[in-house]
C-alpha cells in the first residue's frame, strides 16, 4: 500500500517525516514530498512538482494522501482528480503544528476516518470527524462493509441506509449467513419493511423497499482448461452456472488452479477482466486436499493430480463443495464456499 505525504513549510516538512514513519509502522510505502527551498531538512524529503500535478500522480498510485498545511491547499489540489466514494484513495489535513487531523475525503470507504483517529493518537492532536454516524455514534455501513471486503450493491442504498439511521428510523437486516453478537444500534432482524440490507450472495434479492446489497466474499471459483483456451470459452461455462446457482461474480473471493496454467492467457483474462485475484498451487499440494473428488486418469495424467477445479476451489477455501466439477469445450469448474458468520462488531 502506497502512501504520500505533502507539505509546504519548514515545520509542516518536519512534521511530515513523524507521519512517514507512523504509516511505515502500519505497514504503507510511504514519499514525503515538500517545497523546494525545504527539501534540504531531510534527505527522505523529495521535491513536490506542484499542487494539482503532485495530487494527480498520488490519486492513481496512493491508498492515502496527506497534506500538512491548510485545508484548503489539500481541497484545491485534489479537486481535479476526486472521482467517486469507491475508488478515491483516503485524503487528510494536519496544521502544521500537529493539532488537528481531518479526514476530507474517502472517510469511511477509504479509511480516512480511521487514519485520522491513529494518526491523531499517535502524535498528541485531535482527530476532527464529521460524517453523520460517526458523530452519532452510529454504525457505519460502508466503512464496515469495506473493511470486511464486502461488495456495496448500491451507493446510493447506502448513503439512504445512513441516512434513515441518522434520522432514528427502524433499519431491518436479513442475512443467508449465520450473525454472531448483537446488532448495531437502530437495526433489527427483519424478513421485509421500508429500509434494510441482506447479506446474500445473490444480488436480485430485494427484500425491503430500498435494500443495501453486500455481498460478503465467500466463495472460491476452480478452473481447469486446456492449453490456449479462450476467454469467451471460460465465460460460457462459468458466468452461465453462477447464474444457476445465483451466485453474483462479486461474491466471488477468488480464482483457482494448478500452477501449469500460471501463463494460461485466457485464464489470466478472465481474472483481469472481472477484477478476481488469481492464485495458483502445485500438483502436490492439490493432491493433499482431503475429500471426495471427481477423478480423471487424463487430467493425473497430464497435470499430476487427478482433479484440478474441485481441489483448488478446496484449498483456497478450507470449506465445502457446492457446485462439484462441472465443464464444457474444455474448462471444468467447481465451487466451493469459505465458512462466514456475520459480526457487525469486527471492524
Amino acid at each position: 500500500m502506497n502512501a504520500s505525504v505533502f507539505s509546504y513549510t519548514r515545520k509542516g516538512a518536519q512534521l511530515s517525516l513523524k507521519v512517514k514513519n507512523i504509516l511505515d509502522a502500519f505497514g504503507y510505502k510511504t514519499e514525503v514530498y515538500t517545497s523546494e527551498k525545504f527539501v534540504h531538512v531531510d534527505p527522505l524529503l523529495k521535491k513536490s512538482v506542484g499542487c494539482i500535478k503532485s495530487a494527480g500522480e498520488a490519486f492513481a498510485t496512493n491508498k492515502v494522501i496527506i497534506y500538512i498545511g491548510s485545508c484548503g491547499i489539500a481541497v484545491r489540489a485534489i479537486a481535479p482528480h476526486v472521482v467517486s466514494k469507491t475508488t478515491d484513495p483516503a485524503v487528510i489535513s494536519i496544521d502544521e503544528g500537529g493539532n488537528f487531523v481531518i479526514p476530507l475525503l474517502a472517510g469511511h470507504i477509504g479509511g480516512a476516518n480511521d487514519i485520522a483517529r491513529k494518526l491523531a493518537s499517535a502524535i498528541g492532536a485531535q482527530a476532527v470527524v464529521t460524517t453523520a454516524t460517526d458523530i452519532n455514534g452510529l454504525f457505519a455501513v460502508d466503512e464496515w462493509a469495506a473493511r470486511n471486503d464486502y461488495y456495496i450493491g448500491s451507493m446510493f442504498a447506502a448513503k439512504e441506509f445512513s441516512s434513515a439511521l441518522v434520522d432514528g428510523k427502524e433499519i431491518g437486516v436479513k442475512s443467508c449467513y449465520p450473525i454472531t453478537g448483537k446488532l448495531p444500534k437502530g437495526m433489527c432482524l427483519k424478513e421485509s419493511g421500508e429500509i434494510g440490507l441482506i447479506l446474500g450472495a445473490n444480488e436480485e434479492v430485494k427484500p425491503f423497499k430500498t435494500t443495501l446489497t453486500l455481498l460478503p466474499k465467500v466463495f472460491v471459483l476452480g478452473v481447469g482448461c486446456r492449453r490456449n483456451t479462450l476467454l469467451i470459452t471460460l465465460e460460457e461455462l462459468i458466468l452461465p452456472q453462477l447464474d444457476i446457482m445465483k451466485i453474483s461474480i462479486h461474491a466471488i473471493k477468488e480464482i483457482c488452479s494448478v500452477d501449469l496454467k500460471k501463463d494460461e492467457q485466457g485464464l489470466l483474462a478472465f481474472a483481469a477482466k472481472y477484477k478476481l485475484p488469481i492464485r495458483f498451487f502445485t500438483a502436490a499440494e492439490l493432491a493433499q486436499q482431503k475429500g471426495i473428488f471427481t477423478a480423471s486418469a487424463l487430467v493425473q495424467k497430464v497435470v499430476g493430480v487427478d482433479n484440478v477445479c474441485e481441489r483448488s476451489a478446496v484449498a483456497a477455501s478450507k470449506g465445502k463443495i457446492i457446485l462439484p466439477k462441472t465443464s464444457k469445450n474444455g474448462v471444468t469448474m467447481a465451487i466451493a464456499q469459505i465458512p462466514i458468520t456475520i459480526d457487525f462488531n469486527k471492524m
